[in-house]
């Protein structure tokens, strides 16, 4: 067995997590999902539960990974107006697709009340009010603001992710978010 198969489950899902960026998740099984990653379907049934179990899982650490992004630029960027820029440009990232695909189907999934995908749920919305919150009271945008704002940003960005994942048009998803930022914008206290 390969150091992915012995590793346990933080090796698995970082090893998970790059072969979703590479290929995909298509129509796969959980066993060829484990020959890829050089383990067994067992190891990944005993870690992660089911293949939906390990692929919320991958949602959770690209989530995650954002939000460490999003951390990042906020402490080195000292305009947030040029810190929505970068992030939605990190966001919209070709590089991105495969697992804001996964993202969008497990979203679905767990929606329609799938038992496999509901996890994906917990906290879905409210870690990235909290962190988007964070950054523009950081930006000295009032609590009262900055939550609701919060909360129209991920919806917003989510929204523009579906959009161009559905139609490819990246001029026009990246128009639409720079009259969303504008309008951001007009919450910050003057500098």
């Amino acid at each position: 067995m390969t150091e992915a198969g012995g590793g346990g489950r933080e090796r698995l899902l970082r090893a998970a997590v790059e072969y979703v960026a590479a290929n995909g998740v298509g129509e796969r099984s959980l066993r060829q999902i484990a020959a890829a990653l050089g383990t067994s379907h067992r190891m990944l049934i005993y870690h992660f539960g089911s293949k939906e179990g390990l692929f919320v899982e991958v949602v959770r650490s690209m989530e995650d990974r954002q939000r460490e992004l999003l951390a990042e630029l906020t402490a080195a960027e000292d305009d947030p107006i040029d810190t929505a820029r970068r992030f939605w440009s990190r966001l919209a990232d070709p590089e991105l697709w495969p697992h804001e695909r996964l993202f969008f189907e497990l979203y679905g999934r767990a929606l329609q009340g799938d038992p496999a995908a509901l996890p994906l749920l917990d906290g879905i919305v409210e870690t990235w009010v909290t962190a988007l919150g964070a950054s523009m009271e950081q930006a000295g945008v009032p609590p009262e603001v900055a939550r609701p704002q919060a909360r129209l940003g991920v919806a917003v960005a989510r929204g523009l992710l579906l959009d161009l994942l559905a139609t490819g048009d990246r001029a026009g998803v990246d128009a639409a978010m720079e009259r969303f930022v504008a309008m951001y914008a007009a919450t910050l206290p003057p500098r």
